[in-house]
């Protein structure tokens, strides 16, 4: 199957790449040339043909405004959709892709007012490409649990993908060049010094922008109020800071690409919780049945349980939906059934959280590390296998993967009784290019030995994806009956398992020491 090729184009390309990087001055090659070296030739010289490129960067740049322009073009039949939406479905994929879409036009744009300003951007413009690709797949997942493909088609058919793919194989040429100062100068803004004060020393009530609280006693009683508020009455540039008091808040809630920088603290987990009961069976997309959702880049959460209490039998039903950038869970606590964390897009740590769920717990495409954490499989329906995670990498030019690191894998109170009953994995393959690690971590016995499941019934994805254990220990963690996929990788070679830490992953050493969480940077 296509399985099989692709991963030897994968290395075709980055050769072609490089080959071009080294000629970045050959003023010779005509667009065909350089169309012909990324993984969608066809588009590029259909989108580009009029251009001139006379290095590398200018052909990155040009092909990221290709990629912007075809977004455009998607945005604005996006809108036309509006008037053909006659159903309660279609109307909400209608704004579900049309939002979707500005996010990847956000990012498009961000990456090209970076390369063109920066000496040296590459590591954050392939950050915010993958985010860019993710937020057009996103918008096709939804379409198809929904069987409205035809209705969608007409936004998903004009290249953006092929478009952002090929922005990619051109950034991540330019990669190798790149520097850690670069990044950490591209990094800083996001978290300011008085972040860590606020971090250490619990001073939220005195410092918080807003109170919410369910006996009055606050301003607001309602979270989205305090946020809306808050951001929209922001003293310049700083940190908007959210102070949640004990109670169980009973809403969905959403911080938008507007909302950036904000603080949401509660009392902890067993005292602020915020709740709903969306899922995929009352017709919501898996996006949308969200309690809580952010993309406001630089969002920090701390003390706060985020639930969906949909329950196993009603599908997908997201306790917490991040695509924010630069943001941190702090002693935070994630319940659910089916797809409980959706990390989608983006940088993300999750540091010392309870994480509850079914299948496939944690899933999505971001850059996410989560780590002295405690990972609960919960009591299944029968039938079901629970499914640690299901990361979501497309593209293998995105810098995006799971790391689950000095963690715990148990079974929850309600499946202890029942633990033989039924099976527990790692992780298994939603995308073509899923990435997962599992590192110092305690397995407890109701892991399967063969460790990882393949998706459904198929070899989907066995030869390009990454899976793989580092150092791991506990009654299931021995690797002696793991599978024998291509992807999957034993690892032994500690630069190897290096590349999964917070320094490598999500580049943690440059933003994180702001935020005052602790954490570990290396392995």
């Amino acid at each position: 199957m296509a399985t099989t090729i692709l991963l030897p184009l994968f290395f075709l390309y980055l050769t072609s790449w490089h080959e071009a990087a080294a000629k970045d001055h050959d003023n010779t090659k005509n667009i065909e040339w350089w169309c012909s070296t990324t993984p969608h030739p066809h588009p590029c010289t259909h989108h580009m043909k009029n251009l001139h490129p006379k290095s590398h960067h200018d052909f990155r740049t040009m092909t990221v405004s290709a990629a912007m322009e075809r977004a455009a073009a998607a945005k604005t039949l996006a809108r036309e959709l509006s008037s053909t939406a006659d159903t309660t479905s279609k109307k909400m994929l209608q704004l579900e892709c049309e939002y979707l879409i500005e996010s990847t036009i956000l990012q498009l744009n961000t990456t090209l007012q970076s390369i063109t300003t920066k000496a040296n951007a590459a590591h954050d413009a392939q950050t915010w490409l993958s985010a860019a690709l993710t937020s057009i797949q996103t918008c096709e997942s939804g379409s198809r649990q929904l069987s409205l493909a035809a209705f969608s088609s007409p936004i998903l058919t004009g290249n953006v993908s092929e478009m952002i793919r090929n922005s990619l194989a051109v950034n991540a040429a330019l990669l190798e060049n790149s520097t850690a100062n670069d990044d950490r100068r591209m990094l800083r803004g996001w978290l300011g010094d008085g972040d860590r004060k606020l971090l250490q020393d619990y001073v939220w009530a005195s410092r918080a922008n807003v109170t919410v609280s369910k006996d009055g006693s606050g301003l607001f009683k309602s979270i989205q109020e305090a946020i809306n508020y808050a951001t929209a009455n922001r003293p310049g540039k700083k940190r908007v800071i959210v102070y949640v008091k004990k109670g169980v808040y009973e809403e969905n809630i959403l911080i938008n690409r507007t909302m950036t920088k904000v603080m949401l603290v509660g009392d902890g987990v067993r005292n602020t919780i915020i709740t709903a009961n969306r899922s995929s069976s009352a017709g919501f997309t898996t996006y949308s049945t969200a309690t809580f959702g952010v993309d406001g880049n630089g969002f920090i959460a701390r003390g706060i349980t985020f639930r969906n209490t949909a329950g196993a039998e009603n599908g997908q039903a997201v306790a917490l939906r991040s695509a924010s950038d630069l943001s941190v869970f702090y002693a935070c606590s994630f319940e659910g059934y089916q797809d409980t964390l959706f990390a989608q897009a983006q940088r993300q740590l999750y540091k010392s959280c309870y994480i509850y769920g079914t299948v496939d717990i944690i899933f999505g495409n971001a850059a996410v590390v989560i780590q002295n954490s405690v990972i609960y499989a919960r009591k299944p329906l029968v039938g079901q296998a629970n499914i640690i995670t299901a990361q979501g990498r497309g593209d293998p030019y995105q810098n995006t993967g799971i790391s689950i690191h000095n963690c715990r894998i148990l079974a929850a109170p309600d499946l202890k009784p029942a633990v033989d009953s039924f099976r527990t994995y790692l992780g298994r393959p939603w995308q073509e290019y899923s990435r997962t690690v599992v590192m110092k971590s305690y397995l407890d016995g109701l892991v399967d030995p063969e460790g990882w499941s393949k998706w459904g019934d198929s070899d989907f994805a066995l030869d390009t994806l990454y899976y793989g254990e580092y150092q791991n220990f506990g009654p299931a963690a021995s690797t002696e009956n793991r599978v024998n996929w291509t992807g999957y990788h034993d690892i032994n070679s500690t630069d190897e398992a290096a590349q999964f830490t917070v320094a490598n992953l999500i580049f943690g050493r440059q933003w994180l020491p702001a935020t005052g969480v602790p954490f570990t940077v290396g392995l």
